[in-house]
């Protein structure tokens, strides 16, 4: 059972089905100090990875500033906010402090930090850290009602809980399956084991490279896992996300078993981490990678290589489409900010733009929340947005509620087990793993 938000994309002339039941960046990296140095110095922030912030006032339009606000965010889409925050300066006489973080520490020092009673006024942020930052008491609803019509509805949805919004969304992200042309030109295959040998008979190191680790990777495995129909959460008559585990039973064991066989036969490997699958795939070393558009598009990437590649729908293992998690990325108000209504003003008049979006599209290859910037030509004439989507068409709203802080771990360690052998029992084993995660669910909740 499935919520499905419609969203026409006009970007790309389709409608793609969006249920409202990621790399997760849930890395649970211990928080940095995130004291700033302020200096004098230019309009818009300028930031060092330890997040000492400079700013500069000259040059600006104002002849008295009227308050100031602090905003993270990581380091590629830095340049891309730059520009929207001197426009802000500009026009409304309030600067706002861009502070670099590297993302993977922004959930744990953001969190620390505001409940702290610091912190900044805006952070950077996916939607499934939504339940988490709400449970705690960290962010603060965020009315974007007088813009909401102009955003893509799963976008909203993403971050909505209990009928309040708690974010405001810029683009979503899904993963493909993304194919290097000059190793294979067309894709026949309908099924993952058809994917598998189309992909052998070209003769490459690797078949189809998907990131595991000795740790596993849930996000990037869970369109394999969803096309058993083992989902992640059971849903509510309203079609909320409910902490009740959907992929116990016969669904998680054929799963499992299937991922076993995939890792001795050597098609998946805990060897193939995030940087492997994606140094592998550009040194021509597999005709297919499933990855996001973080990895074809922006600094490192496979556009940057020059590759010639195409994206496609990740053809599915078992006898359900196979669904990737749709996550959106946005930006969460602190619930402890002293400037509520001038960091209202920026996220909501300023941050929603399509310009706006339309650049962060362009150093990250996400798509748009904004729907006048999905009918932009550079996202129509764009045809890696357009298959991005296309994957996208099952693709299920990453769950944001707390219980998913207790799922990601195990299961992706159980995962990394089933394939490296470890576990040599996959129905027991994957049992055992349902078992422990109802009983943490349930702790947590105490």
């Amino acid at each position: 059972m499935k919520r499905r938000v419609f969203v026409f994309i006009a970007a790309f002339g389709l409608i793609a089905a969006l249920a409202g039941c990621s790399t997760s960046d849930d890395t649970g990296s211990p928080a940095s100090d995130p004291a700033d140095e302020t200096t004098e110095g230019s309009d818009v922030a300028t930031t060092d990875d330890d997040g000492a912030a400079a700013a500069d006032d000259a040059g600006s339009g104002c002849t008295e500033e009227i308050g100031k606000l602090e905003m993270w965010v990581d380091d590629s889409r830095l340049a891309a906010l730059a520009g929207v925050v001197e426009t802000f300066k500009q026009e409304q006489c309030v600067t706002v402090n861009l502070v670099r973080k590297n993302f993977d520490d922004l959930r744990a020092d953001f969190g620390s930090q505001v409940a702290a009673g610091e912190g900044p006024d805006i952070t950077i942020g996916a939607n499934d850290w939504l339940g988490e930052f709400k449970a705690n008491g960290v962010i603060a609803p965020i009315d974007i009602s007088a813009v909401a019509s102009g955003l893509a509805p799963a976008a909203v949805a993403a971050y909505t809980s209990e009928g309040q919004t708690y974010g405001v969304p810029y683009a979503m992200e899904n993963i493909g399956l993304v194919r290097n042309n000059a190793l294979l030109a067309d894709t026949k295959a309908t099924t993952f084991d058809e994917l598998i040998e189309e992909a052998k008979a070209t003769g490459a190191k690797y078949s189809v490279l998907v990131q595991v680790g000795d740790k596993g990777d849930a996000y990037h495995m869970y369109p394999i896992q969803s096309s058993f129909g083992a989902g992640m959460f059971e849903l509510s008559p309203d079609g909320d996300y409910t902490s009740t585990l959907a992929m116990a039973g016969d669904p998680g064991h054929a799963f499992a078993e299937y991922i076993a066989k995939l890792g001795a036969d050597g098609v998946l490997s805990v060897d193939i981490n995030d940087s492997v699958a994606k140094d592998q795939f550009k040194a021509g070393n597999a005709p297919y990678v499933i990855t996001g558009p973080w990895n074809t598009s922006g600094d490192d990437s496979f556009a940057q290589a020059g590759m010639d590649i195409s994206v496609l729908p990740i053809p599915p293992a078992g006898s359900e489409p196979a669904t990737p998690f749709l996550g959106v990325q946005g930006f969460y108000l602190s619930a402890k900010s002293e400037n509520t209504l001038l960091a209202q003003m920026f996220l909501v008049d300023y941050l929603t733009r399509s310009d706006v979006q339309l650049e962060l599209f362009k150093v990250g290859g996400r798509t748009p929340a904004s729907l006048d910037a999905q009918a932009d030509p550079v996202i129509t004439g764009d045809p890696i947005a357009a298959g991005f989507a296309e994957a996208a068409a099952d693709a299920v709203v990453q769950p944001s509620i707390p219980a998913m802080n207790q799922v990601w771990t195990p299961l992706g360690q159980e995962e990394a087990d089933l394939i490296s052998g470890k576990a040599s029992d996959p129905a027991g084993t994957w049992d055992e793993m349902i078992t422990n995660i109802e009983s943490a669910i349930a702790k947590s909740a105490e």
